[in-house]
This record gives C-alpha cells, structure tokens and sequence, in this order.
C-alpha cells in the first residue's frame, strides 16, 4: 500500500486528513488501521462477486452477508445504512473494527450518493466507542460502472465540506485500487488540493439569522414561522426551491447554511425522510457542535420516529400541527436575537 497524497482540513484549531492510497483494502498492515471500513451495496445484496470489495473480503474469511444477517445498528430507514457489530480478526490484512454498509434505496447520481455516504457516518461518530478514522473505496468506480473522473471529485467535495463544518472523523483513507487507477485519482486529487477552498476558511458575515429547514409537506408551517419573525426584524432563509432528483443540491445547502447564523427544524414524518431534510440537519448539528453552540431550535410539528441524535435536542412541541403554538415556538429564537 502507498500513501499518494494528503488534503488537510483545518477546523477549530484541528487539522484533519483526507489521504488518498493505492493498494488493496483487504491486505492492510497494523500502522494503517481504521475504526472503520466504508463499503456500498445493493440493499440486501452481498453476493460475493470476486472482483469486488465484498467478493475480497469473502475470499479473506469475511462475510458482509453474515455480518448483515446480526447488525448492530440497522438505520437504513433513516440514513440508507447499518452497521455491523465488532469484526473477529479472521485475517489480518483486515485491520478495521467494523464495517459501515451503505445501502441506498434510491439509486441515484453520484452527488446524490456521496452524500447519502457523508450523512450516514455522522449518528455513529459520536458513539461508543467514537469512530475517528475510516477507509473506503472510490464508490461506485468499480463493478457500478461510474469513472474515477465522476467519483472523486463529490467524494473529496463532500469530505472537505463535513470535515470543514466540525463532523467529528479525523481520517478519511480513499483507495484506489490498481495502479492504473492510482495514477487516474492522483491527477484528480491534486488538482482539487490545488483549487479546494474548505467552508472553514470563509470570513464574510452571515447574510441571514435564521435557516427554515423543513420538508415541502409542512410549508404551511415554515410559512408561519418566517411571517412571524420577520415581524420582528429577524432575517430569514426559507428556501423555496425544488432541487431536481440527482442534482447536485449538497453545495447548495453549504453556501446556504454557512449564511445563516441559526437554524429552525420542523421535525414530521416528511422531514425524517426527506434527504435534503436530513442534509440541512447534519451539517448544522455539526457546526453546533464546532463552535459549542445551540445552533438548532427543533419544533415538533408532527409525531414521528426521531433518530436520538435528534430527539435529545430541546424541542417546542406543536403536535399534532397545532398551528397557534408556532409563534410560541419561536420565542427561545426570538430571546437570543433580542438581547
């Protein structure tokens, strides 16, 4: 295995990792162990095809469908992913704790997929025992059919962007495989070392106090929630575009987020499945947690089945879509702003 080249994130006086290796991820050696290894899927398919990662660790006594079979945490509902429970040392070329299979039920374009990767890691990094480093492969480059050229770039984008907000992972190894495939991903990767400016660099102001995020089925909601604060002289983001399905909506979300000094969630059924929902979410529980801040102001519109990270959260309950209660719910906002 050999170490191509390294992109560091600098964020909150932390500098984080992402490396970029050629080499095979089932014959590790002790120095390069992770806490965890990334691998995708179809949803429930595990067949052991030997030119994949998934056919690799079969041949190294490793099953992902034996392991599917005893998960530890299935959250496929919620973040198209599971995790399985501590790995036994069955070789030692596998030098990972355990294995995050991503399984997404709507196959998507790459961005969307990347992102799916990104927002699935972010429940578990704060576990126990906290996952800190991770290897994965250059998604969806192999037996998927998409080219290094497509792949790479969304990957490192997304790392860069989650690594920049505050999510916890202070190592990201990707690998390429063959050397052919090496030589590909290190033109790529050094001219986004080159270019990539991390979100943790941007100076300007915020341009708004307040991010609505909320799902299109509750706009009724959202729409209550931005009359009354702007009532109050309050700035707020409410976006009202519908971002097409496959379209590249993660930077959008960054560059709308970053201009926002806080953010209101609707939780609702809706908000739990929607992935721009989920997206908007992360990145702002994430750079709460950079900046030791309640940035998150929830309010329960709607019952639905909450992940923990989010139902720890203090909420405003104004269930079941009880409209009076909004401008109640906007008051521990308001309080802030108002000091």
């Amino acid at each position: 295995m050999s170490l191509l080249d390294v992109i560091e994130v600098s964020c909150n006086g932390f500098v984080r990792r992402i490396e970029l290796h050629q080499g095979d991820l089932t014959e590790l050696m002790p120095e390069d162990q992770v806490d965890i290894l990334i691998l995708s899927a179809f949803p429930d398919v595990y067949i052991p095809i030997p030119t994949s990662l998934i056919g690799a660790l079969f041949a190294k006594g490793l099953s992902v469908s034996d392991l599917a079979r005893n998960k530890a945490v299935d959250l496929r509902k919620s973040f198209s992913c599971w995790l399985s429970e501590p790995i036994s040392a069955v070789d030692s070329g596998l030098q990972y704790d355990r294995i995050l299979c991503f399984e997404p039920l709507v196959r998507g374009a790459p961005q969307e997929v990347v992102g799916d990767i990104f927002r699935a890691l972010a429940p578990f990094l704060a576990g126990d025992p906290p996952i800190r480093t991770a290897a994965m492969p250059i998604v969806a480059a192999g037996n998927q059919g998409h080219s290094i050229n497509s792949m790479l770039p969304p990957i490192i984008e997304a790392a860069v962007n989650w690594m920049g907000v505050g999510m916890p992972l202070e190592t990201l190894k990707i690998f390429a495989h063959s050397k052919s495939d090496g030589r590909k991903a290190t033109k790529i990767f050094g001219e986004l070392k080159d270019k990539h400016n991390p979100p943790s660099a941007r100076t300007s102001p915020y341009q708004y106090d307040v991010f609505i995020s909320y799902c299109r089925a509750n706009v009724e909601a959202a729409d209550i929630i931005q009359q009354h604060l702007a009532k109050h002289d309050l700035r707020v983001f409410i976006d009202t575009q519908d971002l097409a399905k496959g379209a590249a909506w993660q930077p959008h979300i960054f560059r709308a987020l970053d201009d926002c000094a806080r953010m209101i969630a609707v939780y609702s059924p809706a908000y739990i499945d929607s992935k721009v929902c989920q997206e908007e979410f992360n990145i702002a529980w994430a750079r709460g947690r950079k900046q030791d801040l309640n940035i998150i102001y929830p309010i329960y519109w709607e019952s639905a089945d909450l992940p923990t990270y989010m139902e720890m959260l203090d909420y405003t309950d104004c269930r079941e879509s009880r409209s009076e209660k909004l401008t109640e719910a906007c008051a521990p906002l308001l309080r802030e702003f108002c000091r």
